[in-house]
């Protein structure tokens, strides 16, 4: 097949969809790779490395795509983007499918693209190695703590000194998920004295063993919190009543907090009122992870720090693309390894609907959309 991997033009994105690995790999299979030129670039991938590892280069969206069987890409494609794909071929990237408007699917569906989306990678052992939003999140958990670290500004580490000690900095990770973990590993690995909570139960085991402190209101709902498919679910009032409460008086004393719940298809919630945010210290920081879907916290702007009585509350859209080398790295080993289930006898493409995998990252084919989630 040919693979053609597109640049991406959305702002702030630095990822790519392929590496010089990847294609060396994708080219030992026997498939034709074309890269659109500048691609990688940003990601510290210049033309030369794709050309040494086996791909063509070429000028261009339209020229990239042409001919193409499969096309990669790290983000979902404008609609200029969607014209030139080749009617028929099959798109694979983070579709962002619950912010579709209905004239991008009707695009898809009028060059009968068979769009298929990385997030709805289903969450069983199967898929591990395709779960390009656990791959993302890894890295957007550790850079999530780095970015705070910077702008608080002060050591994490206790540090005893013959001037005297340096207290260590108190961080308070909101949501124990893939990002949520690394972050705690990572604020522990830095020296600082870190909590956590999770409205679901397994995750105090999983925040104990990194050496941190749960802090939640472990009732009869909390234990009930968890669906079948390892996503949190939404708490009732009641239960956000007296989380908040436990919140409140914990979030005053800390640093640093990290905040990462999103629940797939809403609005962020909101964890950190504006009265809890005024309650902290001048000089913490809150580093609201889920901004790019209204924000655990109703202060935090995307892409901006805002300063509130001297808390500094920033808000990061795109916290992979601020690792696009590692980012790029991950995402198209998972997109490697998705490959294989849409590949059939002699290479040709074949979306194996009977493949519940397939099935479940199916959007859009034949000029119809066929997801349930997304219709």
């Amino acid at each position: 097949m040919k693979i053609s991997v597109l640049k991406e033009r959305r702002a702030g994105e630095t990822r790519v969809a392929a590496t010089p690995e990847t294609v060396k790999k994708l080219v030992g299979l026997g498939h034709t790779v074309t890269i659109e030129s500048g691609a990688g670039t940003v990601a510290g991938f210049p033309d030369s490395a794709f050309t040494e590892a086996g791909a063509a280069i070429a000028a261009g969206a339209a020229a990239a795509a042409a001919g193409a069987d499969i096309v990669f890409k790290v983000r979902r494609p404008e609609p200029a983007e969607i014209a030139a794909l080749p009617e028929g071929s099959a798109l694979i990237a983070l579709m962002e499918p619950f912010a579709y408007a209905a004239d991008e699917v009707a695009a898809l569906n009028a060059r009968k693209i068979a769009g298929l989306s990385m997030e709805f990678t289903p969450r069983i052992t199967r898929a591990q190695s395709m779960d390009a939003l656990s791959s993302q999140s890894n890295l957007a958990g550790y850079r999530a703590i780095i970015e705070g670290a910077q702008i608080y500004g002060r050591a994490m580490p206790m540090m005893m000194t013959a001037a005297g000690t340096v207290a260590p900095a108190k961080v308070f990770v909101m949501g124990a998920g893939v990002a949520g973990l690394q972050a705690i590993a990572t604020a522990r690995r830095l020296g600082a004295v870190v909590t956590a909570n999770d409205v679901r139960p397994a995750a105090k085991e999983q925040v104990a063993s990194l050496g941190a402190k749960f802090i939640a209101v472990e009732d009869e709902e909390f234990k009930a919190a968890e669906t079948s498919a390892g996503y949190a679910k939404e708490m009732s009032p009641e239960y956000q009543a007296k989380q908040a409460a436990l919140t409140a008086s914990h979030i005053a004393k800390q640093d640093i907090v990290i905040t990462t719940a999103l629940i797939p298809g809403r609005a962020a919630p909101v964890l950190i009122t504006e009265a809890m945010v005024h309650s902290m210290k001048p000089g913490s920081v809150i580093v609201d992870m889920a901004v790019s879907q209204g924000g655990n916290c109703p202060l935090s702007k995307a892409d901006e720090i805002v300063d509130v009585n001297g808390v500094k509350v920033a808000g990061f859209s795109n916290l992979p693309a601020r690792l696009p080398a590692d980012s790029s790295s991950l995402y198209s080993k998972n997109l490697l390894a998705f490959l294989p289930l849409i590949t059939g006898e002699g290479g040709k493409l074949n979306l194996d609907t009977d493949d519940e995998i397939v099935k479940a990252m199916l959007l859009t084919r034949n000029g119809a959309t066929v997801s349930e989630r997304l219709k």
